[in-house]
């Protein structure tokens, strides 16, 4: 059986990990991921366009200063994209890479709720298992988080949607796209600082049972050697 000690550590670490595995859901199943306003201008209208999405839904407002702008609009990102796009090639990757980070951050939770009440220390099972799931959680939402900015910036997604939903303006000129990342973007970053947590806390752990080993072996090295022999 495990010590009351690592038993406390390893649950400390098992909620850190499972709270990632809670936030990635929330960061999946929310639909604030940016609002972006995007300038428009044509020869008998300007104004702007608004929208905000997450992963899988959005919702899009039309202001326009003389003309008629559309109701708001409700939407599926993906539906929304056209089939063979990089935007959208590249929002399925952010969301694969996500699903992935989700899959990992539970088989750590799970690594270390069994090493709480088990000693499969020396074996895959063991701090090696954390390391390895949390290290791939935080990676791999650290870079979902960087291709939805990219595919934000570069590929003007926003524009690809606001295009999509509002045919009847293709010649419209867009003059400026401004970009707010909201809550469920930042909340990335609590799934690395909860998955860094968990690898800190074994860390911890790993320390103080080597400090307790030398402190354990110290005696024997420096007991009389007769006395040994004895």
């Amino acid at each position: 059986m495990p010590t009351t000690k690592k038993t406390l550590m390893f649950l400390s670490s098992f909620f850190t990990s499972f709270g990632a595995s809670v936030v990635i859901c929330a960061v999946l199943g929310t639909h604030e991921w940016v609002s972006s306003t995007i300038a428009i201008s044509d020869s008998s209208s300007n104004g702007s366009i608004v929208i905000t999405y997450g992963l899988f839904r959005g919702q899009s407002t039309q202001e326009l200063r003389g003309g008629l702008a559309e109701g708001d609009k409700d939407f599926e990102v993906l539906g929304t994209l056209n089939a063979t796009s990089s935007p959208k090639t590249l929002h399925l990757v952010v969301i694969s890479f996500l699903v992935l980070s989700l899959c990992t951050s539970l088989l750590s939770s799970g690594f270390t709720f069994y090493n709480s009440v088990s000693n499969p220390y020396q074996t895959f099972l063991g701090p090696l298992g954390v390391y390895t799931w949390s290290g791939l959680s935080a990676s791999l939402t650290f870079l979902a988080s960087v291709l939805f900015v990219g595919n934000v910036q570069s590929n003007r997604l926003s524009d690809k949607l606001a295009r999509a939903l509002y045919p009847p303006h293709p010649s419209a000129t867009r003059r400026e796209e401004a970009h707010h990342y909201r809550y469920s973007f930042w909340l990335t970053l609590l799934v690395l600082l909860l998955n860094g947590a968990t690898i800190v806390i074994i860390a911890f752990y790993q320390k103080a049972r080597y400090r307790r080993k030398q402190e354990q072996r110290k005696p024997m090295e420096d007991a009389p050697r007769d006395g040994i022999l004895f």
